[in-house]
C-alpha cells in the first residue's frame, strides 16, 4: 500500500503493478468466459434451435461437406403429388351449347373428346348423431328385459371415437392449447367442446396405454441398441426433465421433476438395458455399468465447433483436424455399407485413428495450463476424446452403431416443440400423459401406423400394440 504523505517505493509500485496485473487477468478472463457464453449457439454447443435468438441466428452450415449430389428429391425416390383417379365420388359434364363457329346447336353432335380436370375437396363436415335405443320388453311371464348398449356406448350423451380422436390429435399431435382445440372443434365441425373434456379425453386416453408403455419398455430394454437422451420442460411453473429412450421402432418419453439418475431409473429402460447405448457422454448414463456405450459424435461436432470460433482465425486449431477425422470416419463407414463391404479398409481406418488421437492429444497439450474456463472446457473436451476413443468410434467397427444420437434428438424435440407452441404444462400429471400418448403416435409411426388411425383405436379402447418380438 502506499504511503500517505511519501512517494511510494519501488517496492509498493511493483506490489501495485503485480495487483493490477493480476485483476486485470482476472477481468480478460471473465470477459472471455462470457463472450464464449455469448457465442454459444445450437451449432457450436449443445443448446436447442430453439433457444437461438431470432436476431442472431448461425447460419446453416453443415459438417459432413458436398455430397455431390443434386439438392432435392434423388432419384428412385418414389415422390407425393396430386394425381387423377380412375374412379371419381362425382362426375360434372360440361356441354359446349353452341358452336364457336356457326353458332349452331350442338345437342346432337358427335362427342370427339373429353378433358377431364378434378378437384380434390371435403364435403360439409358435420356431426352425425347416432342413437342407440335400449328397448325393454315384458315376457309372458312377467319378467321385462332389457337391451344392451355397445360396451363404448356408456352416458345419455357422449362424443364417440373419432371426435375423441380428433380433439387428441389437434392436443398431443399439433401441439395446440385445450383452448385453441376447444375453438377448432366447434368452428369446423360446430360441435360445442370445453378445455375441460379436452383434458378428460386425454387423460382417458393415457390411462389407456398402460400396457402400451410397459410393452415398449421391454422392447427397448431387450434391444441390442438403443439412444438415449433427455431434455428440460416446465412443469407447472417450474423446470422438470423429458427422458427419452428409444430404438429405430419404438420410442418412449416419460417426464420426471430430477434429471439424473431418479429420473432415468423411473422410466424403467436403462437400469435393464445390455446392449450398445447411445448417448451425449452426459455423466449420469455413463454410471450404469453393464452398459456398452457409443458416445454422440454429433455432439461432440458442435463442442468442436466451439473450440474453433474461439481460435484465431490465422491459427490451425487441433479441432478442426478431430472434426474432420471424425466426418471423414463416417463417410468411410457409409460408402462401405453401400458397397456391401463386411469391414472398413484397415490401412484407411488406421490412418484416420491416427490423425484423431494425435490432434486431440495436441489439443490437450494446448491446454494443459486450464488458466481460464474457456481453457479447461476445451482441456476436458480434448481429454474425453482420448479417454474414450473406443466409445467415440465404436461405430467404425459395429455397423449396427449410429456415430450419433440424433434419432433420441428428433424423438424428443417434440416435446420442445410443443412447449414453444403452447408454453409449459400446468401438472406434472398432464405432462406424464401427454409423454405417454407421444409415446404411442411416434411409436405407431415408426410401425407405419397413420396417427388418426392409431388414435381412433385408442378411442374405441383396444389401442393398437406393437407385435411382442
Amino acid at each position: 500500500m502506499v504511503s500517505a504523505g511519501l512517494p511510494p517505493s519501488y517496492e509498493e509500485l511493483a506490489a501495485l503493478v503485480a495487483a493490477q496485473a493480476e485483476r486485470i487477468a482476472q477481468l480478460e478472463a471473465e470477459v472471455a468466459e462470457l463472450r464464449r457464453q455469448l457465442a454459444q449457439n445450437s451449432r457450436n454447443s449443445s443448446k436447442p434451435p430453439s433457444s437461438d435468438s431470432p436476431f442472431a441466428k448461425p447460419a446453416p452450415k453443415s459438417l459432413r461437406g458436398k455430397s455431390g449430389r443434386k439438392p432435392g428429391g434423388q432419384q428412385g425416390h418414389p415422390g407425393s403429388t396430386l394425381a387423377q383417379v380412375a374412379d371419381p365420388d362425382e362426375t360434372l359434364r360440361h356441354e359446349p351449347g353452341f358452336c364457336g363457329g356457326c353458332g349452331a346447336n350442338l345437342a346432337w353432335a358427335p362427342e370427339v373428346s373429353v378433358e377431364r380436370r378434378q378437384v380434390f375437396d371435403l364435403p360439409p363436415m358435420r356431426v352425425q348423431v347416432i342413437e342407440h335405443q335400449l328397448i325393454t320388453r315384458r315376457c309372458a311371464c312377467g319378467i321385462t328385459t332389457c337391451g344392451k348398449a355397445p360396451v363404448q356406448v356408456s352416458a345419455p350423451v357422449q362424443y364417440g371415437p373419432r371426435i375423441t380422436a380428433i380433439i387428441v390429435y389437434l392436443y398431443v399431435g399439433q401441439f395446440l392449447s385445450k383452448k385453441r382445440t376447444a375453438q377448432a372443434l366447434a368452428e369446423l365441425f360446430g360441435t360445442p367442446v370445453g378445455e375441460g373434456t379436452v383434458a378428460t379425453m386425454t387423460t382417458r386416453a393415457a390411462e389407456g396405454l398402460r400396457e402400451f408403455l410397459g410393452r415398449v419398455a421391454d422392447q427397448v430394454a431387450e434391444a441390442q441398441v438403443a439412444g438415449f437422451d433427455e431434455t428440460g420442460l416446465r412443469v407447472a411453473g417450474r423446470l422438470h426433465w423429458v427422458h427419452c429412450a428409444r430404438t429405430g421402432k419404438y420410442t418412449l418419453t416419460t417426464c420426471h421433476p430430477k434429471r439424473g439418475r431418479a429420473g432415468i431409473d423411473a422410466a424403467n429402460v436403462l437400469s435393464r438395458f445390455r446392449g450398445i447405448a447411445v448417448h451425449d457422454a452426459w455423466a449420469p448414463d455413463d454410471t450404469y455399468l453393464d452398459v456398452t456405450h457409443q458416445l454422440c459424435c454429433a455432439h461432440a461436432l458442435r463442442e468442436l465447433t466451439g473450440v474453433i470460433d474461439t481460435a484465431p482465425e490465422t491459427t490451425w486449431c487441433w479441432a478442426s483436424q478431430v472434426a474432420d477425422v471424425i466426418v471423414a470416419m463416417q463417410t468411410l463407414v457409409t460408402d462401405a455399407i453401400a458397397a456391401g463391404a463386411k469391414a472398413l479398409d484397415p490401412d484407411a481406418l488406421a490412418t484416420q485413428i491416427q490423425r484423431y488421437h494425435a490432434a486431440a492429444q495436441l489439443g490437450i497439450t494446448q491446454t494443459a495450463a486450464r488458466s481460464s474456463a474457456v481453457m479447461r472446457k476445451h482441456h476436458a473436451l480434448a481429454r474425453r476424446l482420448i479417454d474414450r476413443q473406443d466409445d467415440y468410434l465404436r461405430f467404425t467397427h459395429d455397423w449396427r452403431v449410429p456415430p450419433d444420437n440424433n434419432g433420441s434428438e428428433r424423438d424428443i424435440r417434440m416435446i420442445k416443440l410443443r412447449q414453444k407452441v403452447s408454453g409449459c404444462l400446468r401438472t406434472l400429471t398432464g405432462a406424464q400423459h401427454f409423454c405417454a400418448i407421444r409415446s404411442y403416435l411416434s411409436t405407431a409411426a415408426k410401425h407405419r401406423h397413420h396417427f388418426f388411425d392409431a388414435l381412433v383405436m385408442l378411442a374405441e379402447g383396444h389401442p393398437w400394440l406393437p407385435a411382442i418380438q
